[in-house]
């Protein structure tokens, strides 16, 4: 059996709902610690705070601040504690995947991590494609081998700390708060290290790239409780023997954990800074056409895999944000969205994938620059056209799902149904009914902070069953009570529509 269908035979808290619970999430704008109290028998979800977050340029490269991020989590568990005066059973966090911290002999972070967008990966990715082609990783790993993948991450670092042990960065949060040092199975599989096929770490890969096995953590799957909460914060009441559990720590693993209703013959789309298309699917797809269509398999939490393809998301739109706001012609997302849905004077569609649109800074010139290259008009970078940009990066959004649906019902060999939109850009209903205009499939809205309600979800299906293996459906039973989905009805896709045709 794979580390995905096994846990730890550690102890658990009871699922008894008397106690609250803190998940937090770490998101690549800000990191968010919310508390789960139960009332009257019923579980309500409260964000109890949020730090703000993004990279940052330091000597040449592009770090995370996570010195700031930890003080700032940590202020957040204190407001928890304060909230919580019936105690907090666990915490458990999830975030974003690949990119890692190298330890120190003191257990302390050598360094801040860096960013996976950094461009010190170009040069070590291609050192390792002659030693590991692509088409070979992807059959071995399962996962699409992207530059930024923690195994090119790893092979970019300095001799100096090569061999250091590393700890992916939700895991390195427990490991802080007092946890052992674990790799998450459904986090892990992002790494491009472990083997699609047992689970494991793939100790040809590691040979073949001489990669220390030393600084690995143990994989462990989702639901394994790792200790109690130890240092200044346990000697607070409510954190008195407070569990240490690892959810499904990726954050797109934790989301899909938290749909509450069934994904047969549904897709998902993961509507954030990227957005994630695909499905659950129950074994692995590693044929050079997954490869070429960009899919990827990572781990689900309990089993199965998430089966989708990367595209650039809601960061274009972010980036042309601060952009404008740089430019003294700041903008909420919500009124550029609303102002989106009345321009249809955008010029073309942009490939939002294009290698470009993925760095930061100077997006709008970047957006023109793959106009230009398409043979269509640009749109002049100033005040009152902000809209027809946005316009154009939904436009092509929705383009491009399209695409990406189809190609994943080539590989799956049936037509999908209905599609789930869950994450921040669920809320953005002008792309949401692009969505199911461009597609023809009805749209099911799922909660905008589904990868919290999917680290709830875990926490609670794993200390109901402590020591047994992670159930999805469990899980699922656990979403369907922590959850307002919301189908979005024919009057209200008609209601946008009208609004859009003014």
């Amino acid at each position: 059996m794979s580390p995905a269908g096994k846990r730890s035979d550690q102890p658990a808290q009871s699922a008894e709902p008397n106690r609250a619970r803190v998940a937090i999430d770490l998101g690549a704008e800000s990191c968010r610690v919310s508390l789960l109290r139960w009332r009257d028998g019923q579980p309500a979800i409260e964000l109890i705070h949020r730090t703000p977050n993004g990279p940052v340029h330091v000597d040449g490269f592009l770090r995370w601040p996570f010195d700031t991020i930890l003080s700032g989590l940590e202020d957040g568990l204190c407001k928890a504690a304060a909230a919580a005066p019936e105690g907090i059973a666990s915490i458990a966090v999830d975030g974003w995947a690949v990119d890692y911290v190298r330890l120190g002999a003191d257990g302390r972070s050598l360094a801040n991590p860096f960013c996976y967008r950094d461009e010190r990966t170009i040069a070590a990715k291609e050192a390792a494609d002659r030693i590991v082609p692509p088409e070979e990783m992807f059959r071995k790993a399962g996962a699409q081998p992207l530059r930024i993948n923690t195994v090119y991450q790893l092979l970019a670092d300095t001799a100096a700390d090569s061999d250091a042990p590393w700890i992916n960065l939700p895991e390195y949060v427990l490991y802080r708060l007092g946890g052992r040092r674990v790799a998450e199975y459904t986090n892990a599989t992002h790494t491009g290290l472990v083997d699609i096929e047992s689970g494991n770490w793939s100790g040809d890969l590691l040979q073949r790239l001489k990669l220390s096995k030393d600084a690995l953590p143990p994989i462990v799957p989702a639901g394994t409780a790792i200790g109690e909460l130890n240092g200044p914060l346990a000697k607070l009441d409510a954190f008195r023997e407070t569990e240490l559990i690892v959810p499904a720590c990726h954050d797109t693993a934790s989301a899909i954990a938290g749909i509450p209703s069934s994904l047969v013959r549904t897709a998902y789309i993961c509507s954030g800074t990227w957005s994630l298309v695909g499905t659950l699917i129950e074994k692995p797809i590693v044929t050079e056409e997954a490869m070429r269509a960009g899919f990827t398999n990572q781990g689900g939490a309990g089993g199965g895999f998430c089966f989708h393809t990367n595209v650039n998301g809601m960061w274009i739109l972010k980036q042309c944000l601060e952009s404008w706001r740089k430019a003294g012609r700041p903008w909420t997302i919500e009124s550029l969205i609303a102002e989106a849905a009345d321009r249809g004077d955008f010029p073309g569609i942009v490939p939002i994938d294009a290698p470009p649109l993925l760095l930061d800074d100077q997006m709008p010139a970047r957006l023109n620059e793959q106009l230009r290259q398409y043979g269509c008009a640009t749109i002049e970078d100033c005040a009152g056209n902000e809209p027809a940009f946005a316009r154009m990066i939904f436009e092509s959004l929705a383009t491009r799902y399209v695409a990406a649906l189809s190609s994943l019902e080539q590989m799956l060999g049936e037509k999908l149904e209905r599609i789930h939109i869950l994450g921040g850009g669920a809320q953005n209903r002008l792309l949401t009914r692009l969505t199911a205009e461009r597609t023809g499939l009805p749209v099911e809205i799922g909660d905008p902070e589904s990868s919290t309600l999917g680290n709830f979800a875990v926490q609670l299906a794993s200390t109901e069953a402590p020591g047994k293996p992670l159930r999805p459906a469990d899980v699922r039973k656990w979403a369907r009570r922590l959850s307002t989905v919301e189908s979005l009805s024919e009057k209200q896709m008609s209601t946008i529509s009208d609004r859009a045709s003014h």
